[in-house]
């Protein structure tokens, strides 16, 4: 007899990339049609789920908290840690929690057979099952208000401070059909806009079609939904891909991985451009659309960064007027390049620098997201509390509106003013009648 699933609760805890919250929405969405009460805390769950993230020693501790947090609160259900810490440290995370599943990213999508195995008093091997990168199916239910749509895995830059190709593996790309198809059915179930994921999705390549092909083939689908393009890095574009994007599904947003304004230093890390080409990018975005938010990350403390090397990072920021920028500390991972350098420089030094990048990263933010005041925005309300709404417009800016609106609806909005609260300034707006 079948142990009944009715009942029973699934949480789940999502550190890291859209990749990772991508397969958590899948996840969630299945266990759903599986019968599953879904939520996203360890509270009286029968079922908790850590989807980690390793890319930096923060992110290896703040894995590690949600785990230990979990169980210093009384979970005493199944426990599954799966994501990049747990193909980084599996046997680490074994010895830690002999009682957890710890599930590799190659059986992540098999963890819902897993849960049903274990409650079923089945034995099933943890990572001999029927896994997969792909085999996620379109999610109807999900935390987000935007559907994620995972076309690649992997990467074969070996950028030399980047642990990701050992975790995540070599690149390999989606079949497209699967992605058009899977969008398709995510805009049936209600999806306004659709983030295309990956590793290195710029470096997307399936029999012949690569990311710029995949592009059009997305915008041609004859349905009405908005097109976002996740993380990606400045170093395979080409002039189908700008065309692209004066297309109206295309959001004028992307988030382009900088990591250091500094030629020396972007060689150090083997990164695949100079500041000099990513410019140029950047350029060509703006002349675009004068509005084009340009997102970043900036890596901070890079063994052997001078001050100099600081400093153009920091005039990069204000010459390219980026609308956020991710601050990371260099953080020493194992089995990378960077890992046997040496000039490494204190941790003190490094929260010092942080807080220079993080200053006028700020300023930069404030005064891009002033430009918007006086104009109109589309804007996708994902947030309801009280009598407020909030959301993000077609250029990733955040707006509230002091009405009670209807979450996943689009709204065209206009902007009246700006709150600057912490490090997140506010853009206030009205309905456009």
């Amino acid at each position: 007899m079948e142990f009944s699933l009715a009942k029973k609760k699934v949480g789940f805890k999502t550190l890291g990339c859209r990749l990772n919250q991508f397969e958590t929405d899948a996840l969630a969405s299945k266990f759903v049609g599986m019968g599953y009460d879904v939520v996203e805390d360890s509270k009286d769950t029968d079922v908790f789920v850590v989807n980690t993230c390793t890319v930096t020693n923060q992110s290896d501790q703040k894995s590690r908290y949600a785990v230990n947090n979990a169980l210093n609160k009384g979970h005493s259900g199944m426990l599954i840690i799966t994501g990049c810490m747990a193909n980084h440290h599996k046997e680490k995370l074994e010895e830690k929690y002999p009682n957890a599943y710890v599930v590799d990213n190659e059986n992540k999508s098999a963890i819902p057979e897993l849960v049903q195995a274990h409650f079923n008093k089945e034995i099933v091997p943890v990572n001999q099952n029927s896994g997969g990168v792909f085999n996620y199916s379109p999610a109807a239910e999900t935390f987000h208000t935007r559907s994620m749509i995972k076309i690649q895995d992997g990467c074969d830059n070996f950028c030399t401070f980047c642990i990701i190709p050992k975790v995540r593996g070599r690149a390999t790309s989606r079949p497209v059909d699967e992605i058009l198809e899977n969008i398709k059915e995510v805009v049936s179930f209600g999806y306004k806009e659709v983030v295309i994921t990956g590793v290195n999705i710029s470096r997307y390549k399936h029999n012949g079609i690569g990311f710029s092909d995949l592009l059009k083939k997305i915008l041609e689908i004859p349905l009405d939904f908005r097109v976002r393009i996740s993380s990606i890095e400045p170093d395979s574009f080409d002039d189908q891909f700008f065309a692209l994007l004066k297309h109206p599904k295309v959001t004028p947003h992307l988030h382009l991985c900088l990591q250091s304004a500094s030629e020396s230093i972007l060689l150090q890390m083997r990164r695949m451009y100079t500041y000099r080409s990513y410019k140029e990018i950047v350029n060509k975005l703006r002349a675009i659309n004068p509005l084009f938010n340009v997102t970043t990350d900036i890596i901070v403390g890079f063994p052997g960064e001078s001050e100099e090397d600081l400093q153009k990072s920091a005039d990069a920021i204000r010459e390219l007027n980026f609308g956020h920028v991710h601050t990371f500390k260099y953080s020493k991972r194992e089995d990378t390049r960077a890992a046997r350098m040496t000039n490494i420089l204190p941790e003190k030094e490094k929260t010092e620098r942080s807080e220079v990048i993080r200053d006028v990263a700020l300023e930069s933010k404030i005064a891009f997201r002033k430009r918007f005041i006086g104009l109109e925005q589309e804007v996708l309300i994902d947030t309801i509390n009280g009598n407020a709404s909030k959301g993000y417009g077609q250029s990733y800016v955040p707006i509230s509106i002091l009405q009670k609106l209807q979450k996943n609806q689009l709204y065209k909005v206009r902007i009246i003013d700006i709150e600057k609260q912490g490090n997140d300034p506010l853009l206030i707006g009205e309905i456009v009648v």
